[in-house]
């Protein structure tokens, strides 16, 4: 859907058909409309680029931050570490989606700022992840060999510590995918992630939230497209980590 949206889309998802409004799926509209007679359908085929593009800027930026600061605090330990690791807790004290909305609430609406706003939040678990397994591997016999011949800090830490740390990495990318979309999709359903113009699955939620009784469907098929991604994403990662852990192969 992603790629081919333009093409498998019934329907431009912004065109309006008054005549059609809170019309049930039929087959002209597959999935019925919404209150401004938009195709739903078209309407969650094209709001998958914005979830999935989203999800991937987010996990991108928060892997590429995480992931550096938790392996300078792993490798080099002591006061580092601590500073690092003091520096995460304050994010996470703060909720994820709470936080995010006072930074949307500054920023205002828009794709980047959404990314921005999820990715200030949201690279503390690659940070913990990543200085727990350094911390386990900066004592291995590879890294004390690298040492002993004279290999310098980058070196060690992004030629022998980071290959070796990829598979946790990974799956928690994969499985970090979930957790923008559904913030997202809240921070639109509150009226302050995406504009009103761009096709949205929390802004379609938001649009017929007034209607669940009398237009069920214009509810239903977004809540549902949110609810089979990330338990998509989620699935696949789990995958990942059976099939990258050599811990759980027979």
């Amino acid at each position: 859907m992603v790629l081919f949206a333009p093409f498998i889309a019934p329907y431009n998802p912004e065109e309006m058909h008054l005549a059609d409004r809170h019309t049930a799926p039929c087959l002209k509209y597959l999935l019925g409309t919404d209150f401004y007679g938009r195709d739903i359908l078209s309407r969650i085929i094209y709001g998958s680029r914005i979830s999935f593009t989203l999800g991937l800027s987010v996990v991108a930026g928060g892997l590429l931050f995480g992931t550096t600061l938790g392996l300078g605090a792993g490798y080099f330990g002591g006061r580092t570490d601590s500073f690092l690791m003091r520096l995460t807790d304050v994010f996470l004290a703060f909720p994820q989606l709470v936080f995010a909305m006072a930074i949307m609430s500054v920023r205002g609406q828009g794709f980047g700022n959404v990314v921005f706003a999820l990715t200030v939040t949201g690279w503390t678990a690659f940070a913990r992840l990543v200085r727990a397994e350094a911390l386990s591997l900066r004592s291995r016999e590879f890294v004390q060999a690298a040492q002993s011949l004279g290999a310098g800090t980058p070196r060690i830490l992004f030629r022998h510590l980071l290959p070796n740390l990829m598979a946790p990495i990974i799956v928690q990318a994969t499985m970090g995918m979930a957790m923008p979309i559904l913030t997202e999709a809240a921070l639109t359903f509150l009226g302050i992630g995406m504009p009103p113009n761009i096709p949205s699955w929390g802004g379609m939620l938001s649009v017929d939230r007034d209607f669940m009784e009398t237009a069920w469907w214009s509810i239903t098929f977004p809540g549902l497209a949110i609810a089979m991604t990330v338990l998509g994403f989620n699935l696949f990662g789990d995958g990942l980590r059976d099939a990258l852990d050599p811990k759980l192969k027979s």
